[in-house]
């Protein structure tokens, strides 16, 4: 059922592209992409079959990946948001469940969860906050216990889906002790949260990213695992849902812009011009690399997760995805010439949201960092001159 998906995804992206410049223009979420999600039956892409799902393996996920951002990189950089979400949850088998000390009630709740996006709900996801990114360990909105539940108040941005997604992955820190941060899945139709429209950026301007603003009460079932402080414990134990998985999407878009490049030089007349080859030629090859590091990432997450060498592919492949998506898509642009620059052509839309692979959790330089103490005998969990999250 999962290599249907990625079939499912592939037919998916032409439909995806004709639509990518209408809603890159007009900032517009592309709500005919998600209905198309689901009815394909993608949104249980990582639910386990026992739940209606496909149980695809992280591998799987990222060739569904790959083929969404051929499309349109903007509705698969939201489909991850999704995909993280129910593949963290999914990857909590009943061993990893009774390390954690997860109570049945809190299984019960996550199965709850994922049978619900296998029939047709999704998730997104809401982390970063203004002044603190994605660093759990520096966040401001905060959680306390109240009667049947949890009172969630404070506000987060980059929210992709935001206004569109039925419940949010939300990360909060204990009011009580700072040092303990959960996380819960808010729905959307919960009073006393609210959509604030800010999202206007240079890249990736179909994700409808906004400010999701909140101060709600929620019930008890939310809180995920059903134990708090398990969102840094979880951040250790998978960084590929939070680190690798932007992978795929980035390097489709670098694909797309060799395939944008490639049909314009064939129209234009100038593919026999061997500067026009050459830069394809050594776009394709740098493609190649940085899809073979993504799946080397993915199988190392599929076979020996969590083991040091699995997660030092894992900032390899962010790495490799973000600068080459840059350095392709700008290399296309190039290659194309002045008309391909104008608003309205494939590769200024492409050139655009490829630069945001490298700006997207971990940055770029924030992975290099990682990798460099590694390479140094270090620990790059906590080597570093911050926390990593």
């Amino acid at each position: 059922m999962a290599v249907e998906a990625v079939t499912a995804a592939s037919r998916l992206a032409p439909r995806l592209s004709a639509r990518a410049a209408k809603h890159d223009r007009d900032g517009s979420f592309p709500v005919d992409d998600f209905a198309d999600l689901r009815g394909a039956g993608l949104f249980g892409l990582m639910v386990p079959r026992a739940l209606g799902g496909a149980e695809a393996g992280f591998a799987q996920y990222t060739a569904v990946a790959y083929e969404l951002a051929r499309g349109n990189g903007a509705t698969a950089l939201v489909f991850n948001m999704h995909a993280s979400v129910t593949g963290a949850l999914g990857a909590v088998t009943e061993e990893v469940a009774e390390s954690l000390g997860v109570p049945d009630e809190a299984l019960a709740a996550r199965d709850r969860m994922l049978a619900q996006a296998a029939a047709g709900s999704w998730y997104g996801v809401a982390m970063s906050e203004r002044g603190a990114g994605s660093r759990l360990s520096k966040l401001s909105t905060s959680y306390e216990p109240v009667d049947g539940g949890y009172h969630i108040k404070g506000a987060k941005t980059f929210c992709s889906g935001a206004g569109h997604a039925d419940a949010y992955l939300v990360a909060a820190r204990s009011a009580a002790d700072q040092s303990v941060v959960s996380q819960f899945l808010v729905p959307a139709t919960v009073d006393g949260l609210h959509v604030e429209q800010t999202w206007d950026s240079l890249g990736m301007r179909a994700t409808a990213s906004h400010d999701l603003h909140l101060d709600v009460v929620v019930p008890e079932d939310t809180l995920l695992g059903g134990v708090e402080g398990l969102a840094l414990v979880v951040a250790q134990l998978m960084p590929h849902w939070l680190i690798a998985s932007y992978a795929a999407v980035y390097v489709g878009v670098a694909q797309a812009s060799i395939d944008a490049a490639v049909e314009h030089a064939n129209a234009r007349g100038i593919s026999e011009l061997p500067a026009v080859r050459a830069r394809i030629g050594r776009a394709d090859a740098a493609v190649a690399a940085a899809r073979l590091a993504v799946a080397e990432a993915a199988r190392r997450v599929d076979e020996e997760p969590g083991e040091a060498e699995t997660n030092r592919w894992v900032w390899r492949a962010k790495l490799l995805a973000g600068t080459t998506a840059a350095e392709v898509a700008a290399s296309m642009l190039e290659a194309a010439g002045t008309s391909a620059t104008r608003r309205g052509h494939p590769l200024e839309r492409l050139y655009r949201d490829a630069r945001c692979g490298s700006l997207h959790p971990a940055t770029s330089d924030v992975c290099a960092d990682w990798l460099g103490i590694a390479a140094l005998g270090g620990d790059p969990d906590r080597d570093g001159t911050a926390p990593r999250w």
